[in-house]
């Protein structure tokens, strides 16, 4: 497993928070995105931000910024999707701009669960968190067929605890 494609997912519309840009909240005076990349940056070997508004906010972080290919604000599952179809590597993590606190081991800890299957979800207790996910990129097409039906949540395939 070479080289793995960090992606911070910052695609959303905030509505649960008014319409907020969640990742360019301050959060001890840095926008939270700033804190998640900074969490990232030393699991992965390339970042990808996938941001469908204030692009060029995000873009001001250094790293590429990638919109949904699919319309609509589709969910985390059109971020990843456009994310596969831009990442350099064959592992593409993924993790939410809203999660400033995530594990600095996170990527070791899911990388242990992933073994021969396509996808490994962060888990507390019975709880998934399907957003801090280890996908390979070999999903992408089946990613896209799943989308074009319409479907938009995570689907939980994996024991994975962290």
């Amino acid at each position: 497993m070479n080289g793995v494609t960090g992606v911070v997912l910052a695609g959303g519309q905030g509505r649960r928070m008014g319409g907020v840009d969640k990742g360019l909240q301050l959060l001890h005076g840095k926008p939270m995105v700033a804190t998640v990349i900074a969490r990232l940056a030393p699991q992965v070997d390339e970042i990808l931000i996938n941001a469908n508004q204030n692009l060029e906010a995000y873009a001001q972080f250094g790293h590429r910024v990638v919109p949904d290919t699919v319309g609509g604000f589709a969910g985390p599952l059109a971020g990843l999707h456009a994310s596969l179809s831009e990442a350099s590597h064959a592992l593409v993590l993924t993790v939410p701009c809203d999660s400033p606190f995530l594990p600095p081991d996170l990527l070791s800890r899911l990388k242990k669960h992933l073994n021969e299957n396509d996808l490994a979800v962060a888990k507390t207790g019975d709880q998934p968190h399907p957003v801090f996910a280890l996908v390979r990129s070999t999903v992408r097409k089946n990613l896209e067929e799943f989308l074009s039906r319409g479907g938009q949540k995570f689907q939980t395939c994996s024991n994975t605890s962290t």
